[in-house]
């Protein structure tokens, strides 16, 4: 993580233009050289003077809220008895609520960045290419990869690019996709492959922990497979164990395609070190709220020698004629008003601001705060799905040994009716029934649970579940 870029954004955020007075002066630094120059240790003693039998110890208020909860303690009180944002949802399948620093919307909302669309051209100005540079760099630290192009439209648009990156590296048509698959990722992934020669094929998943099936792997392995995509943690929260062996398996001239979770990439080993080719993900989770679906995020990391076959732009930082750093457009070999029919992709526009927004979120908790937030996420999770599985006619998690910040959770009865019920009869949102695509889980329903969950979000859903079944 790249505390200059924080520390800009912090100056930028806080201070008006040039020659205004700075709105905000941390004072942590000045009140120590003001005690020292009294000759007073602390604080306290500059009210020495005051009667000890009138000073109190503390006053009769309550426990001081965050932000966020005073914000969503406000909602609910405007809200009254209906349904609102505060209304508990438990959903996920790839988009996540969580709770995003004022800063980040300050820093993004700025009109430097918020009015100059997507940049084109290399004269595009030095403060939007150092952000998309800075993401750059702080996501390649988080995916483990030599290079990270400058953000594509969403997760799913980016499996499509690297489907048709993995065409251009191996020059084979046929991949592999793996079941544990969300539906509307496969449909993206299959449209952007259809008129383009290539054949996809599924991995089933194993039926006890939802990981993918090695074994028929193995047996799909022939000349004309060109890759293999896997995501961990994949479509059922679950860490993909066998992610080390599947490098090997698919050997040197097949491409590993990996999906991930940004934030949980904070707690678990980098996909880079285990030998991905290409790196792609959503990076919604980074500062960008769901907002009906968008805009979203797309990740797309991949390994130096692949850089020409890449879409997408890069950001680079070199030295201007009087030797000073400065940022450029070094790579742009998507893009058809380049390249025209040679483009890698007719894709010719980016996510610039939702990147910039992400930069400054990561800027903002930095690499303790980001690996905090993840603990926390995940140990949301393990807490809730033990909580669940204690209830009568409920086993949580149905598949999984480690899971990340959803599960699967099965109930004696139809999930989509449960989860129907729920909503209807309780006000909530308890999760995504499976049965409409995996017609073996129609007793499942998928769950997910991040840090904006209070104690009294989960309490609600828990006595809704036990009522709801009993």
């Amino acid at each position: 993580m790249r505390e200059r870029f924080f520390l800009n954004l912090t100056i930028r955020a806080w201070a008006s233009k040039e020659g205004d007075p700075v709105h905000y002066i941390p004072n942590t630094n000045l009140i120590k050289e003001m005690l020292k120059e009294m000759n007073l240790q602390g604080v306290e003693e500059l009210f020495s003077d005051i009667p000890k039998e009138v000073l109190i110890d503390s006053l009769n208020l309550p426990a001081g809220l965050s932000e966020y909860e005073v914000e969503r303690e406000s909602l609910q009180k405007l809200s009254a008895d209906s349904y609102s944002p505060c209304t508990p949802q438990f959903l996920g399948a790839g988009l996540y609520h969580h709770v995003v620093p004022p800063v980040v919307d300050f820093v993004a909302s700025r009109v430097e960045f918020l009015t100059s669309y997507t940049p084109y051209q290399p004269e595009a100005s030095q403060g939007s290419l150092q952000a998309m540079f800075e993401y750059q760099s702080m996501m390649a630290s988080l995916t483990g990869m030599e290079v990270v192009n400058s953000s594509m439209y969403d997760g799913s648009t980016a499996l499509g690019e690297a489907l048709l990156m993995a065409k251009r590296v191996t020059g084979r048509r046929t991949f592999l996709l793996p079941e544990a698959l969300f539906w509307e990722k496969r449909s993206v992934a299959e449209n952007y492959t259809r008129w383009q020669g290539i054949e996809l094929k599924t991995v089933p998943y194993r039926r006890g922990d939802g990981t993918l099936d090695l074994e028929g792997l193995a047996e799909m392995m022939s000349d004309d497979v060109g890759g293999l995509y896997v995501e961990s943690p994949n479509f059922f929260g679950v860490y993909e164990e066998s992610l080390p062996e599947l490098k090997e398996i698919l050997g040197e001239k097949r491409v590993l395609i990996v999906g991930v979770n940004p934030i949980s990439l904070a707690i678990q080993e980098p996909p880079g070190t285990f030998g991905a080719d290409i790196v792609i993900g959503e990076g919604q989770p980074l500062g960008l709220p769901v907002n009906y679906g968008g805009p979203l995020l797309g990740i797309f990391a991949t390994r130096k020698r692949y850089i020409r076959k890449m879409p997408g732009r890069i950001i680079g930082m070199t030295r201007d004629a009087k030797g000073n750093p400065a940022f450029t457009m070094t790579l742009q070999t998507r893009e058809q008003h380049i390249r025209r029919a040679r483009a890698t992709s007719n894709i010719c526009s980016n996510e610039a601001l939702a990147a910039i927004t992400a930069a400054a979120y990561m800027a903002t908790l930095g690499e303790r705060g980001l690996k905090d937030l993840a603990v926390q996420i995940a140990s949301r999770a393990r807490w809730l799905a033990e909580r669940i599985d204690s209830l009568k006619g409920f086993s949580a998690p149905r598949m999984g040994r480690y899971f990340f910040n959803e599960f699967t959770v099965r109930v004696n009865g139809n999930a989509e009716e449960i989860v129907r019920r729920l909503w209807r009869d309780w006000g909530v949102m308890a999760g995504v029934p499976l049965g409409g695509w995996f017609p073996e889980l129609k007793d499942t329903f998928l769950i997910a649970t991040t840090e904006v969950h209070s104690v009294e979000d989960y309490e609600r859903l828990l006595k809704a579940l036990q009522e709801v079944v009993g």
